[in-house]
């Protein structure tokens, strides 16, 4: 660390789309079964965001609207929006500017941050430096994701994994010693496009070809993507361990990133963990990709005690994954 300051977690909000998608009604779309998903996936439902006039900028101001609310503080007083996502409104403006202005942040700075399904620990490594630095005191890093829009639900591999949903965290800087510890953050291009959406950027831009194509959807390579994603989250978790001398029985709760319940059932395997502190909830929720981590802290935000020492950990996209070691500061 290089200053005087540290980062805390002070407040948390979510927001999630009324409409339920459960695995009886992707039966209906795909030949696949609920049993089937259950058990490869741990999913029985995810939230679609159905109104065609709201996207993840909606998404992610209603959970900031919660955060300020919960705080008490207000939208003026925030001086900077991170927010990760990797379905934005538009190519620009950036989605977090367009969630500052819904909730009158006014003297915010926004910019969104892709890095997929690790996007809310780089945004929060990014909030957190900021804090650190000494010259913001206020940092919204939200994770927001309408992964609807780019799910091909006649793609019976990919339409069982994802939901829509935002959550987020105010940082804030720490007044005791609980707050952002440590964090290790990873990535390696993937030159062979196991994780991808191929069109709509510079690379293939929107035409005839690409929609035809569907190269606008998720296209996921099942296999490599899962190998990789269970070494690189249970590497990464024991490296910050190992790195503050932690054993699995200091931990008090891992906080995984909520691709596969397998995927996660891995981490806490090689981080020798009680499965009890392992918070779950793909169950209600799939993969909201940048929201999952923290929609978690949300769910369990009234069973989590000041100075609980946390592991956040996540895979995605890119590749990037990593893990942040913090204690809780509420």
């Amino acid at each position: 660390m290089h200053s005087n300051y540290k980062a805390k977690i002070s407040a948390v909000g979510h927001y999630l789309p009324d409409y339920v998608l459960t695995n009886q009604e992707l039966e209906k779309l795909v030949e696949t079964n609920d049993e089937w998903i259950r058990t490869r996936t741990g999913i029985s439902e995810r939230r679609i965001l159905k109104d065609p006039d709201k996207a993840s900028a909606f998404m992610a101001a209603e959970a900031a609207k919660e955060i300020l609310q919960q705080r008490k503080i207000d939208p003026e007083a925030i001086d900077a929006i991170i927010v990760a996502t990797v379905t934005p409104d538009y190519m620009f403006p950036a989605t977090a500017c367009i969630a500052q202005s819904m909730i009158g942040a006014k003297n915010a700075f926004a910019f969104d941050l892709s890095a997929a399904c690790s996007g809310f620990l780089y945004a929060l490594e990014t909030g957190t430096s900021m804090i650190e630095s000494g010259r913001y005191k206020n940092v919204l890093v939200i994770g927001s994701d309408k992964m609807s829009a780019i799910t091909d639900y006649t793609d019976r591999t990919t339409c069982i994994l994802f939901g829509d949903g935002a959550a987020g965290v105010l940082l804030e800087p720490a007044d005791d010693e609980n707050g952002i510890i440590d964090s290790i953050m990873h990535s390696e291009g993937d030159m062979t496009q196991t994780l991808i959406q191929l069109g709509g950027g510079s690379r293939n831009p929107a035409s005839h070809e690409t929609v035809d194509k569907k190269m606008h959807y998720i296209f996921q390579e099942g296999r490599p993507v899962f190998k990789r994603a269970t070494e690189g989250m249970a590497d990464v978790s024991v490296e910050i361990m190992k790195k503050n001398n932690l054993t699995g029985d200091d931990v008090d709760w891992l906080v995984p990133h909520q691709a596969n319940l397998r995927i996660i059932d891995a981490t806490a395997r090689r981080m020798n963990l009680d499965p009890a502190k392992v918070m779950i909830n793909i169950d209600k929720y799939g993969n909201t990709t940048a929201a999952t981590i923290p929609l978690c802290l949300y769910d369990w935000k009234d069973r989590l005690n000041k100075g609980d020492k946390l592991i956040l950990a996540a895979f995605g996209g890119g590749y990037t994954w990593g893990a942040t070691y913090l204690t809780w500061a509420i």
